[in-house]
């Protein structure tokens, strides 16, 4: 057996296997209220495809109760010439003109007519009376097919829709786990919880609907450093990196610009031209890109490089145009795509 292989890793190396590489355990938070929104947005999906079922299903339903309906009414004009015949039967008289000369047999030509009517009456009441039961019948199973579709239907709905309920409630809860979170790392959330609402990640989409610049102050979410704010996804994991930075130096990173407004846009573009994008294209604009200090604005300082290794453990990179054109170490940019393999 080879010696090599009785080896065991060193404590320090023990210690780094070990090591999360989330220390702020954000980034598990962020992920778990993502998959319970996918798991609302399913379910809320099957309520919708489940109610598109029962609204076929409920024009079913009318169709059977309109047969019903009709069957009723074809039942109520069969039941009259019935219910006439038996009248007419009763009113013929017994007398000379009436049945009993077919009795003594005396008949004559318009007594034989009335005999021919008589037994072509009994004979219609027969049929009406046979028919009468069968429409009787199918009226019946109409009738329990109709209870059956509008009773199944009912019960579906009920039972997605408690599902659905659960699972928002579910993703409300992970939501406010994470809101808690970031408040205890230092992230000012106002008292009526606008900026909650903004620190949401799964309200972060959301941002995309607005131009560049002009995204509502109730839609970022704030940095631990103050006066500075992000989208909410791009904000917690820049929480995330900034705990694992100061884990390593000791100290939060230093910002000097995160998101900027569009009329922030056209000041900087003006006092550095060179420097900065047009107003309206710049990452600034969508909350996903913050301007650094504090040693990581130096390229080839401690900071800059364990930037350079590790920022993108968090979503967060340093684009190649900021290595030349121009030369911008302190520019970095939060990538949701980065981030969601992570």
């Amino acid at each position: 057996m080879a010696m090599a292989s009785l080896v065991t890793p060193s404590a320090p190396a023990r210690a780094q296997e070990r090591e999360p590489r989330d220390p702020s355990g954000l980034t598990a938070l962020r992920q778990e209220a993502e998959k319970s929104a996918k798991e609302l947005e399913d379910a809320t999906k099957a309520l919708e495809k489940r109610r598109s079922e029962i609204a076929a299903s409920e024009k079913q339903l009318k169709s059977k109760l309109t047969a019903l309906q009709e069957l009723e009414g074809r039942l109520a004009v069969m039941r009259k010439p019935v219910a006439e015949m038996v009248e007419l039967m009763y009113e013929q008289p017994v007398a000379a003109d009436g049945v009993l000369p077919f009795l003594t047999g005396g008949s004559d030509q318009r007594k034989l007519r009335a005999l021919t009517d008589a037994t072509h009456m009994v004979t219609m009441r027969q049929q009406a009376v046979e028919q009468t039961s069968t429409l009787y019948k199918e009226a019946e199973r109409l009738a329990a097919e109709a209870q059956e579709l509008r009773a199944g239907n009912l019960l579906a709905e009920a039972q997605i829709a408690a599902e659905v309920d659960t699972l928002r409630k579910r993703s409300d809860k992970i939501v406010k786990s994470l809101t808690s979170a970031l408040v205890k790392l230092g992230i000012k959330i106002d008292k009526v919880g606008r900026d909650a609402l903004g620190c949401n990640p799964l309200r972060a989409a959301t941002a995309d609907d607005y131009p560049n610049g002009l995204i509502p102050k109730g839609m970022l979410c704030p940095l631990q450093q103050r006066g500075h704010s992000l989208r909410a996804d791009a904000t917690i994991a820049f929480v995330s990196l900034n705990e694992a930075y100061r884990k390593q130096f000791g100290k939060s990173m230093c910002v000097t610009d995160a998101y900027r407004s569009l009329g922030e846009q056209q000041s900087v573009y003006y006092r550095r031209p060179g420097f900065a994008a047009v107003p309206g294209r710049s990452n600034h604009g969508l909350g996903l890109a913050v301007d650094l200090c504090g040693g990581v604005e130096r390229s080839g300082s401690a900071e800059f490089v364990w930037m350079e290794k590790n920022s993108k453990r968090y979503g967060w990179f340093h684009p190649s145009w900021a290595y030349s054109n121009p030369f911008e170490p302190w520019h970095w940019e939060y990538d949701p795509d980065i981030d969601s393999v992570l």
